[in-house]
Parts: C-alpha cells; structure tokens; sequence
C-alpha cells in the first residue's frame, strides 16, 4: 500500500469530523475499504482509558496511543507502520466505551523516532503532541455503516479493585493483558495495612472514568485543599510504586501516558514560554460543562508548570521522576513496550534536551532555583543542591537503559555517559564529606590560582559550622547538601543521600558510610518519626536571612527540620541494596506504631518529630504510599533489585577528563575505584 494516513484534527474547536471515503484509503495504517466512516471527536461524557482492556490480536504488539482533541497533524506513510494499534471509543447509545481497533501494517514504529539534536528546534514534534489546549480527549468515532473491512473489537471491563486489600484477584484486574498473578507479599495484612491501603484507593483520581494518580492528600476534613487535591508527579512516585509491586499496573500506565501528553502543551509564564520537555508539577483533574451542550458535562486535565505555585518555580524533578518511574514500570511488569513508543523515547529526548543543554555553568551538576525539588518553598539550597543531582544521576541511567539505539541517538547516548562520567567524579570528589575531609577543609588555604588547586571552589575554613565538628562520627559521612564558588551547605540533607545509595552516585564505601552515620545519629535524624528531612534546621538570625522568615518553615517544621514519614520507602530501598534490612525494619516499625494513630500527617514538628506538623494534612496519600512500599520491599526483598541502580564500572573507567595537559592533572579515578573493590 502507497498510500499515506493522515490525521487532521482542530486546534480550535473541541469537536472535528473527518471524512475518509476514497477506496484503498487508511487511518494510522488501517484499510477502512470502499466504506464511509466519519471520524468524530466528540466530547461530551467520554468514558475511555489509554490501555486497561482486552488485546484483541496476538500480533498487535505496537501501541500507537491516545490522540487528544488538540493534536495537531500526524501524517505517515501506511508501509513505515507495524502491526499498528490505536485507542477508539465507539459512541453507541448515548454510551462512550473503550475499544481497539487493530491495524496490520508493515514495518517498524521505531523507524519514526525522532533525534533530539537533528530536530529538536523543528517542528517535527508538533507531529507528535498537543499544542494549547486543556483538554487531553480519546478520539471518538460514530460509526455510521459497518463494513466488513472493520476490526472486530471487544468491551472494556471496567470493574476495578475494591479496595479491601492487595489484590483482590478480579478476573478484571489485568496486567500487560493478561490475569495478575498472586503477589508474592499477599498475605493476611495487619489492621494498619488494610487501613493504609483503603485509604490509598480512596485517593485514586479518575479521568474519563479510569485511574490516572492519586490526590496529594484526602482529608475529608480540610475546607481548603489548596492544591492538595491535585495529582503531583513526584508525590505520585510512591503510590505508583505501591500499586505496581502489588501487580496494578493500569493506573501507572495511564499516569505516564497522560502526563506525557501534557509535556507538550504550551506553556506561558510572563509572555515567556519554558522548554517542550518540561514536566509539569502536578495536573487536577476538572468537570466543566461542555461548550454548547444542554446539561452536558466533560473532564477535562487542568496541569500546573509552575505558573500558579507558590514563588513560581519551575518543576525541575517532574521530568526527572517520571523517568525514573517509567524505568520502575517496565522493570516491575516486564512490559517494555510503552518505554519504546515512539512518543514516549520522544519524551524522554526532550526531557533529556532540558537538561543536557549547554550553558554557562562550569560543572556537570544541574543548576537550579530555590525549591525546585521536594523543598520547594525558600530554604537556601539554590544552586547545585544534592537532591536534584541525585535524582538527575538517575534519570540519566534510566534514559540509557529504555533510549532505542539508533543513528540520530548515538550523539545523545553519548551525551549521557559523558555527563554521567563527570557527574558521578565531581559528586565523589567535592561533595563528599567525613571527619577526614572536615579537617582538610580546617586547613584549607584561600584565593588559590592554579590548576592544581587543592581548594578549587575556595571554601573558606571559617564556613565550617560549629555544630558539625562535634556531630560529625568517627566512622560515618555523608555529601553535602550544596556547592558552589565559596560555598558549601554542611546541612545532612536525608533525601538527597539516601537516592545516592540508590543510584550508585556514591561509591560503595560512600554508601556505607552514609548509612553508618544514619545509625549513629539515629536520635537526631530518625527520633520518635523518620526521616528527618534535613538536619540540623535553620535558626534564629539565619531562618530570617535564608527562608526570609517563612511562617511555614519555622525551626524543626516542614523542609526546616521537619520529619517526613513519605521517605520510608526510600530509605527502604537504601538499606536492602547495601544489605541493612534491619535498619529499615527499625524505622518501620517506629513509624507504624503512630502513623494510623495520628491520621496519616504530612510531616511530623520538633527536634525529635514528637508532634503533628503544625500545618500538616492529615490522610497525606505518599505517607500511606510511602508506608505501604517500605512493607512490600521488606516483605519481598528480591523486588528492590527492580529500583535501585549497582555500580556502573565503565563510569570508573572511562575518564571524560583524559588528563590532558591543559587541564586537570590529577585523577582520582583509580582511587575510586579501590573503593568500590576494584
């Protein structure tokens, strides 16, 4: 067949029709015959998931996805196209329901990925995804004649789980098309787990009818959600986690595949329009009347880039965690064919555009704003903060285990050992610090030009704090939280170490030590709730200068000291890949004897976390989601291999700095890998 498929649908009105009546003619590579069939986007009262239904065909093994109402022109040619599948919902009897409709087809999808840096400025990606709209839709066709040459297709189910537990073994609940299998961890659950998970369902957000995330918190009794009642990318992570560990993996499947969607959307700040690849912070979704409808009414996706959060700062980790997560979904469910989309390795290069563009910044580490990350309210850690570069480390690794090889991303691939190279050097080297480096650091010299300084971001010796030289242990370090020219954040930042040990951006030793100061300073870190967020907080003089005397943000409060129970499941992780279990299973059980109690909090007040944050919601989705994955992993240890990332050797071995004789002289990659046994 030499014929091309094309899609046409309007930017500029929610509803489009579109004709297709020649013979021989075709959509996304089927033969529709010598019949007539009008294609109509119709949205009023859809009711259509992106892919929790029956397969219809063994030799469907391409999912060409969602086109929402707002895309703009597709076109390709019906010979480049695979055994092609596309997501259609039949209006029938005032009833919208979710169908496939298999396309045979030759060739490969993969053939149209696209380059991030032939065509990242172009307009090929406007092929691909939405441009200013707010709706994200199924198309919709009325059938208005059968033929003969049409698809067969078959109902969704639509029952879901009810909520009483782990899997609750419907014949419905599929994963990858197929019956969920008993889950390994299924067994009788204690009364604080049925709880938590009752709880973690009853977050769940629907879109057209089917799961797309949960809310950020549910308590019934806050009058003024604010944006908690919105669906974040990064509170989503453990959540998703939870649900993909117990074989549910449908919600996580749309999350990503609507989220992606939403990357595209124009995005206007101040007449400033920010990256495609940027992610956004959180999406909610709205039911609004339906334009020129009599009582009609429609959902649509309402996204937030930052334009309406507090400071207006960009989501920097959005991109980041849902690369992470995607890795997570095809590594827990063994389906990797969302991963090799062509819109979702399209994603993936634009995110990966966002981060691996050049700039003035002289170091590998990503530079960001104040509360960019988990922090994300004043906090001083602009800059190069641990958080970010953890999170960014990983996302890297992940984008080069799922990116297609091929010519147009072998420049990009490339791209990405050379950053991961210089990355994981730079954080080993300068980040690191124990009682050794403290006293190097005492005896610094100043304003040194050379390059062979020892002090090359001229720190000065008196910026070592106090507090530090008595807390730091004898066998124990940590990185810190921040770097930059003259300037160093000796605060323990406890989300940003723990992804470190997850990640492999610390050597073995490092990771050790990280998890050998934890456990010497329990009291300060983990106290009566884990984990303490950052420590020590700010104080006095320096709370005024550096948060601006954030109300919120009040000593040993919220992201200044507060204790966040959500980073239980991280810390879970940590100490199953370094072979602590029991250190885990400790802050478990410390939690578990208050968390239901106490309704779930945000995050706990005071030095040792004894009371509820004082603005803290209660029923806070990712300290359930958090709790419940800890419980998993431990339970089913085999399944943290699936997270965590091991030692890259080929990073140790491939120097990017070449020790040329221009730049810097001395290495240390030979030492850092006798640290991780080489």
């Amino acid at each position: 067949m030499n014929t091309s498929s094309c899609i046409g649908i309007s930017t500029m009105k929610p509803c489009c029709r579109i004709l297709s009546s020649c013979k021989g003619s075709s959509f996304i590579g089927y033969s529709f015959g010598k019949c007539n069939h009008l294609i109509n986007d119709n949205l009023s009262n859809p009711h259509c998931k992106l892919d929790d239904i029956h397969r219809v065909s063994n030799y469907a093994n391409r999912v060409i996805g969602v086109i929402g109402s707002n895309r703009s022109v597709f076109c390709g040619s019906d010979s480049n196209w695979r055994h092609s599948r596309i997501l259609l919902g039949f209006r029938l009897n005032k009833e919208t329901r979710c169908y496939y409709v298999n396309a045979n087809a030759a060739s490969d999808v993969r053939n149209h990925s696209t380059s991030i840096e032939a065509q990242v400025n172009e307009k090929i990606f406007d092929k691909f995804y939405i441009h200013g709209g707010l709706n994200v839709k199924p198309l919709v066709i009325d059938r208005k004649e059968s033929g003969k040459d049409v698809a067969k297709v078959e109902k969704v189910r639509t029952d879901v789980n009810d909520g009483s537990g782990v899997n609750v073994k419907h014949p419905d609940n599929y994963l990858n098309g197929e019956s969920v299998s008993e889950s390994p961890h299924e067994k009788e659950l204690s009364e604080v787990e049925k709880e938590a998970w009752t709880l973690l369902r009853g977050a769940v957000v629907n879109y057209c009818g089917f799961p797309v995330g949960t809310v950020a918190a549910n308590d019934p009794a806050d009058m003024q959600p604010l944006n908690y009642d919105q669906v974040f990318i990064r509170d989503f992570v453990p959540s998703a986690l939870a649900f993909l560990l117990n074989g549910e993996g449908g919600i996580v499947k749309n999350f990503l595949l609507h989220t992606l969607q939403l990357q595209s959307w124009e995005k206007t700040v101040d007449c400033y329009n920010p990256g495609k690849g940027l992610m956004p912070a959180s999406f909610k979704v709205r039911t609004v009347p339906l334009d020129g409808s009599n009582g009609e009414f429609e959902d649509v996706l309402d996204p937030d880039f930052g334009e309406s959060a507090i400071g207006r700062v960009a989501p920097v980790d959005s991109g980041l965690w849902w690369i992470i997560l995607l890795r997570a979904y095809g590594r827990i469910t063994g389906d990797y064919t969302l991963q090799e989309r062509v819109d979702v390795q399209t994603g993936i290069c634009l995110i990966l555009h966002l981060c691996l563009s050049d700039g003035f910044d002289m170091f590998p580490t990503l530079l960001v704003t104040d509360g960019s990350c988990m922090i994300d309210r004043r906090m001083g850690i602009h800059g190069h903060p641990l958080e970010i570069q953890a999170l960014f480390y990983s996302a890297l690794r992940s984008s080069r285990e799922m990116l297609t090889i091929n010519d147009s991303t072998k420049s990009l691939v490339s791209a990405i050992n050379n950053r991961l190279s210089a990355l994981s050097f730079h954080m080993r080297e300068y980040y690191w610090l124990d009682r050794k480096k403290i006293n190097e650091i005492y005896r610094y010299k100043t304003e040194e030009y050379s390059t062979d300084a020892i002090n090359k971001f001229n720190i000065y010796p008196d910026q070592i704090p106090s507090w530090l030289m008595d807390w730091i242990p004898e066998i124990g370090g940590y990185l810190v939280g921040n770097l930059q020219p003259a300037h160093m954040d000796f605060r323990f930042f406890t989300h940003g170490n723990i992804w470190t040990i997850i990640s492999s951006l610390g050597s073995h030793e490092q990771n050790e030590s990280i998890l050998n100061l934890i456990e010497d300073k329990w009291d300060d870190l983990m106290g009566k709730m884990p984990l303490k967020i950052c420590y020590p907080a700010l104080e006095h003089e320096e709370w005024c200068i550096i948060t601006g005397s954030d109300p919120k943000n009040t000593p040993w409060s919220y992201h200044n000291g507060g204790s966040w129970p959500t980073l239980l499941w991280q810390f879970t992780l940590a100490c199953i890949k370094m072979g602590r279990p029991d250190l885990a299973q400790k802050a478990v059980d410390l939690a578990e004897k208050r968390l239901s109690a106490d309704h779930w909090p945000e995050y706990y007040d005071t030095r040792h976390g004894r009371f509820i944050g004082k603005q803290a919601r209660l029923c806070q989705t990712w300290t359930i989601a958090g709790y419940l994955t800890s419980k998993i992993l431990l339970q089913n240890p085999d399944m943290a291999s699936k997270l965590f990332w091991n030692e890259d050797y080929e990073l140790l071995e491939n120097c990017v700095c070449a020790l040329r004789p221009n730049g810097r002289r001395k290495c240390s990659r030979s030492a850092t890998r006798s640290q991780v046994g080489l």
